[in-house]
């Protein structure tokens, strides 16, 4: 995690960089823990009532991260450096996308969830420079890890506690002192209450599994950099017990894409390490065997039933492409899906606020030029980050790091065309944050 120093960075006595780290991590580790509600839900979530709320499993208004983020972004004002390496066209993409987000609310269909989501686009763009400007400039970044890596860790821990009984408990309570006070339910808080499928604290099981694709490869990396703190086995048995409960965590979740595509990233990982070819096509063979094995032994039932969840976000599609077929040029404004597919659903079609793909969301919302600028920034990060094969993990370390973040963004970004991961603060800030890392660091590679 603390890579030699690069030309143009701060020197290892400076004490702000590390403090801006520092602060920077533990910000997106909290995330993790109570800010994991996309910004169209937030009318139903309210500030925590008294000290146990606050620490616990309630989340936190989006407000307050705003807030913690502004005093991250002073900080790293002050650690940045200006001047950028990478292709122009591409740093200044994010924000393009936001100035056309901008465009868009002079037809949204509800100027409210539109506010709300344009502040936490600005969180994702303002992630990103952080990344790519200040967090990528700093030579010991362990501090940014540090704080990360033990939200993921407490997340894990929840979803342990979701599984071994815990769900079952507060579903209990929830239905017996709670629910029959309320006068107004969230459909999804109520439909995830309902159901034996765990979700950590986060909004709902898919997105766990958004956070496991986004963050584990990058958790199992960092821990094996711990070389001056423990050793080689030991360092082995922390990574199997991480990945062991991590995976676990997926499988509980339930996620069917999730677990698929889980199964990707590992394939990936495998081409990566130095077998020989023969060995490579064997174990790829077992895994992918095991692995769809698995998969569809879990989900038998489902399949049975007819995919309905399936189904659902097929009729999600449908609508997206036909609202950015009506509104091709500025959308009906970030955020505001659910008001267009209120009019033209299917009867028979669960209600829905978000498109479950991110790419069609930002056609529907805020149209075709806002599609291709939010694309082609996310595939033109991915491919000018790739950890090239010549840049081998095995002789240098650190890029098991590069490559592992690297993956992990590549999951969360496929997931969004499933999912809406880029409308969750605790996913889309980290991956905006990553992909800005990444950029600046192999600029600083190449200087």
């Amino acid at each position: 995690m603390n890579p030699a120093p690069h030309p143009g960075e701060h020197a290892s006595n400076d004490w702000l960089p590390p403090i801006f780290a520092g602060l920077f991590g533990a910000f997106l580790g909290l995330c993790l823990l109570k800010f994991g509600n996309p910004p169209v839900t937030e009318k139903w979530v309210e500030a925590p009532d008294g000290v146990w709320q606050f620490l616990l499993g309630y989340p936190w208004p989006i407000a307050w991260a705003y807030w913690l983020l502004a005093l991250v972004g002073v900080f790293g004002m002050a650690v940045a450096r200006r001047k950028s390496a990478a292709p122009r066209w591409l740093v200044a993409l994010p924000v393009v996308w936001l100035v056309w987000q901008l465009l868009a609310v002079t037809q949204s269909a509800d100027p409210t969830l539109t506010r709300l989501t344009l502040k936490h686009f600005a969180a994702c763009v303002l992630c990103f420079y952080l990344g790519y400007f200040s967090l990528s400039r700093v030579q010991r970044v362990w501090p940014f890890w540090l704080g990360l890596v033990s939200g993921f860790l407490l997340v894990l821990a929840v979803g342990w506690e979701q599984q071994c009984g815990g769900l079952k408990e507060t579903r209990d309570y929830f239905f017996r002192e709670v629910y029959p006070h309320m006068t107004v339910v969230p459909p999804d808080y109520l439909k995830r209450m309902s159901s034996n499928r765990i979700f950590s604290t986060l909004l709902y099981p898919n997105v766990l599994a958004g956070a496991l694709l986004l963050l584990l490869p990058a958790t199992l990396a960092a821990l094996w950099q711990l070389r001056e703190l423990l050793t080689p086995a030991a360092r082995w048995f922390l990574i199997g017990l991480v990945g062991i409960a991590g995976l676990a965590c997926l499988y509980w979740s339930g996620s069917k894409g999730g677990w698929l595509l889980m199964l990707l990233l590992g394939l990936a990982l495998l081409l990566r390490l130095p077998f020989s070819q023969r060995l490579k096509v064997v174990l790829i063979t077992v895994i992918l065997a095991t692995g769809l094995a698995g998969f569809f032994l879990r989900h038998a039932t489902f399949f049975k039933k007819g995919a309905t969840s399936v189904s659902a976000r097929f009729d999600y599609w449908r609508a997206a492409v036909q609202t950015a077929r009506d509104k091709p040029l500025l959308g009906t404004g970030p955020g505001t899906f659910g008001m267009a597919y209120e009019k033209i659903k299917r009867p028979e079609s669960e209600m829905a606020r978000l498109v479950h793909n991110d790419y069609l969301e930002q056609a529907c919302d805020s149209g075709l030029v806002g599609a291709l600028a939010y694309g082609v920034f996310i595939a033109g990060a991915l491919a000018l980050t790739f950890p090239r094969p010549g840049r081998a993990p095995t002789t240098q370390p650190e890029d098991w790091l590069t490559f592992a973040v690297w993956l992990g963004v590549l999951g969360w970004s496929l997931q969004g065309f499933i999912e809406f991961g880029l409308y969750i603060p605790a996913l889309a800030w980290p991956a905006f944050t990553f992909l800005g890392w990444l950029l600046g660091r192999r600029q600083s590679r190449q200087a």
